[in-house]
């Protein structure tokens, strides 16, 4: 209870005095562990080469931006604007690096484009086999495209954690689960539609992909822990991973250009 006073404290001197260096260093000692946290998790499912040092360096550059422009009189928890900026520092640098082949961006936007049609064509989500049957492949060929793509996940992270609206808005999918705690967000109506969009399409994910989007995300497992939960390897995870991710992305984009009509 002191901590989180003096905490409070320090926020209140900090505002008041914005251009106090000290001050500011002390916040971000205060605040370092939440970088540790984002990296580890982005840094989950990423190619070895990937250094979580570097990520964590990436992410004090986001912690140090939401530090200096957060405003304590707003109803919004610190630590859920500094985890927002975090990650999306540590994404604009690891996208400007742009390691990810474009074969492999390709393949990606094929598979969702393939599952986009059929869903339309099926009123439900299309199988491995019959997605496969529509790119023209073998399932075999399907699962080694989509651990590809789940080895350069952070694009299908960033895309699933935040999802754009086409109005320069960003809904989170972490913020699509009711929080009793919190205020009622006062957010657009746009996104208000998106956030249940995001809602329904992981609601009518097959079961194995929504359990893995819900242990993921909402119940913070890593590929490893999930792979023990449902007696897979974390290779087979990270494939029922990307799968779900394209699926949302695919149903997500169907839902934001039928909104974009109706309105």
């Amino acid at each position: 209870m002191a901590e989180a006073e003096d905490t409070k404290s320090l926020w209140r001197l900090y505002s008041t005095n914005k251009g106090d260096k000290a001050l500011r260093d002390r916040l971000i000692l205060t605040y370092a562990p939440l970088v540790k946290y984002v990296a580890g998790r982005l840094g989950s499912g990423l190619p070895a080469h990937v250094d979580e040092g570097d990520l964590v360096s990436y992410g004090l550059l986001g912690l140090i931006g939401a530090i200096e422009r957060y405003d304590p009189d707003r109803d919004v928890k610190f630590e859920t604007y500094a985890i927002a900026r975090i990650k999306g520092s540590i994404i604009d640098e690891l996208r400007a690096m742009d390691w990810v082949p474009r074969s492999v961006r390709a393949r990606a936007r094929d598979i969702e484009r393939a599952i986009a049609e059929l869903e339309r064509k099926l009123h439900r989500a299309p199988t491995d086999d019959e997605i496969s049957d529509k790119l023209g492949i073998t399932t075999d060929e399907l699962e080694e495209s989509l651990t590809d793509i789940s080895r350069s996940s952070i694009g299908a992270l960033d895309e699933l954690w935040s999802v754009n609206t086409g109005g320069g808005d960003s809904v989170a999918l972490i913020d699509t689960i009711e929080d009793t705690d919190a205020p009622d967000p006062q957010g657009s109506l746009s996104q208000t539609e998106m956030k249940e969009a995001i809602g329904e399409a992981i609601a009518r994910l097959p079961e194995r992909e929504k359990l893995v989007v819900t242990l993921y995300y909402y119940e913070e497992l890593t590929l490893r822990e999930i792979g023990e939960v449902l007696g897979v390897t974390e290779s087979r995870v990270s494939q029922l991973h990307t799968k779900a991710i394209l699926r949302l992305k695919a149903r997500l984009s169907g839902a934001t250009t039928r909104a974009s009509l109706e309105h």
